[in-house]
């Protein structure tokens, strides 16, 4: 099993983001945004942190196929705890091959060397990396979240997530 962290931009400095990655000895950072581009923070762009990271030592990785903002795939959403469309819409994302497939390749390279999937919410609760965190907690690895350079926090499985013949549902009481 592997343990991945997780880490939000939000209107950090490049150096801000660079000292909390450090400071947690971050070897890849793997950007889950599927539109890695920031209008008010350009050193966010896709391009700026390709070239700014590595001479940090950080390998900066995107990976479209975990990124955000999906479309409606099903009319039967098992996840019925979700209110929010938007989670709704990424957590039945979670259920096809693609995302599978692409959060196995996540998990390969934390096995390689430590790892953190990023986004620009600073806050996980507040985006898709909750549902990413949740579906690597759920198949038994650990995520820790980075807020800084301090303590990390462990991430713990939402209450309404349950695993159903071996796939992340959120079932029960709406959550959001």
């Amino acid at each position: 099993m592997a343990t991945l962290y997780t880490i939000g931009h939000s209107t950090r400095t490049l150096a801000e983001l660079v000292e909390a990655l450090q400071a947690h000895a971050i070897e890849n950072l793997v950007d889950i945004r599927s539109f890695p581009v920031s209008k008010r923070l350009p050193h966010f762009h896709r391009e700026s942190l390709a070239r700014t990271l590595p001479e940090a030592g950080i390998r900066y990785v995107w990976m479209k196929a975990l990124g955000g903002y999906r479309k409606k795939i099903r009319d039967d959403s098992p996840h019925v705890a979700l209110r929010s469309e938007a989670f709704r819409n990424y957590a039945d994302y979670a259920l096809t091959a693609e995302f599978e497939a692409a959060a196995a390749e996540l998990v390969r390279m934390a096995e390689l060397s430590r790892t953190a999937y990023m986004c620009a919410e600073r806050l996980y609760f507040q985006c898709h990396r909750m549902v990413v965190s949740d579906w690597l907690t759920a198949h038994g690895h650990t995520v820790l979240h980075i807020d800084g350079p301090g303590p990390v926090k462990p991430h713990a499985l939402s209450a309404e997530a349950r695993m159903v013949e071996c796939k992340l549902i959120y079932r029960g009481d709406r959550l959001f």
